[in-house]
C-alpha cells in the first residue's frame, strides 16, 4: 500500500473516532502539519471529510453513506458461520448465535455436531431472554436505549429452580457479565443444559450478537465449560474483526 493511501486512510480512521485538528493528526502520526492539513483537504473535496467547525474535522456525509451503504449489505450470519462451524468441529458442542432484534433477541444460526447436545431452539426464534446466555452477553453491552424494550418484553418466567425471575436481580448479573465480559446459563432452562458465551462487536464496537457453547449439565459442569472460555473469545474476536471491530 502506498504511503499517501496508508496516511489517508490513518486519517480517515482518526477524523472517525473524534473530530480533530491537522496538528493534532500530526501529533499522532508523527507527520509534518502541512502534509496532513493537504490530505486533509482533498478528502475534504471527495466528501469524506468535513469541517465541524474552523480547523476541526470529523467524518464527512459521504464516508457516512458508503459506511451505511456498505453495512447494508453485510449478511452477519454468513460471516460468522464460518467461524461458528470452526468453533463446533474442534469442541464438538452445540453452538449458537443470536443478535438483537428491535424488542427482542433472535437466534440467527445454530451449529451442532453429531453427540452434541441437541436444543429446541429454532433459527428466526426468540431467545429466552432471562435464562439465556446470548441473552446476558447482549443485554449487557448494550446502551439502555436499546436494553430497556427488551427487558420490558421479557416475561421473567420461571423455568427451573435456577431460573431468574426478578428485573432487578437480572441487571445486576448484566452488571457481572459487563464486569468479566462474557456470561453463563447454569440450567435457567432446562435442567439438562448449560451454556457460556461472549459479545460480537462490529466497527463501532456495538455489541450486534453473541455466539455461545452448550453442553450436558451432566457431562460438563458450568466451571469446566469455562475451559473453553478462550475458544469462545478467540472465536467472537475473530467475527468481530469480520465486521470491523478493533480493540
Amino acid at each position: 500500500m502506498s504511503t499517501t493511501v496508508s496516511r489517508a486512510i490513518e486519517i480517515l480512521e482518526l477524523c472517525s473516532a473524534s473530530p480533530r485538528t491537522a496538528a493534532d493528526i500530526a501529533a499522532v502520526l508523527g507527520v509534518h502539519r502541512t502534509t496532513i492539513l493537504r490530505t486533509l483537504l482533498t478528502l475534504q473535496d471527495a466528501g469524506f471529510v468535513r469541517q465541524t467547525s474552523p480547523g476541526v474535522f470529523g467524518t464527512g456525509f459521504r464516508l457516512a453513506a458508503l459506511a451505511r451503504s456498505a453495512m447494508e449489505h453485510f449478511d452477519l450470519r454468513s460471516i460468522a458461520h464460518p467461524h461458528l462451524a470452526a468453533l463446533g468441529g474442534d469442541l464438538r458442542l452445540t453452538i449458537q448465535f443470536a443478535v438483537p432484534n428491535r424488542d427482542r433477541i433472535t437466534y440467527v444460526d445454530k451449529v451442532e455436531p453429531k453427540e452434541s447436545i441437541v436444543l429446541n431452539t429454532i433459527i428466526g426464534g426468540d431467545v429466552v431472554v432471562n435464562t439465556a446466555g446470548v441473552a446476558k452477553a447482549i443485554l449487557a453491552f448494550l446502551p439502555d436505549a436499546e436494553r430497556t424494550p427488551i427487558l420490558q418484553r421479557a416475561s421473567f418466567e420461571r423455568y427451573t429452580d435456577r431460573t431468574i425471575t426478578d428485573i432487578d436481580a437480572y441487571e445486576r448479573v448484566l452488571d457481572d457479565v459487563r464486569a468479566r465480559g462474557w456470561a453463563f446459563d447454569d440450567g435457567e432452562y432446562d435442567s439438562l443444559s448449560n451454556c457460556i458465551a461472549a459479545p460480537v462487536r462490529d466497527h463501532a464496537n456495538a455489541a450486534v450478537g453473541a455466539v455461545s457453547i452448550t453442553s450436558f449439565r451432566s457431562r460438563v459442569n458450568i466451571e469446566d465449560l469455562q475451559e473453553h472460555l478462550p475458544a469462545l473469545l478467540d472465536t467472537t474476536r475473530a467475527i468481530s474483526t469480520n465486521l470491523g471491530w478493533k480493540p
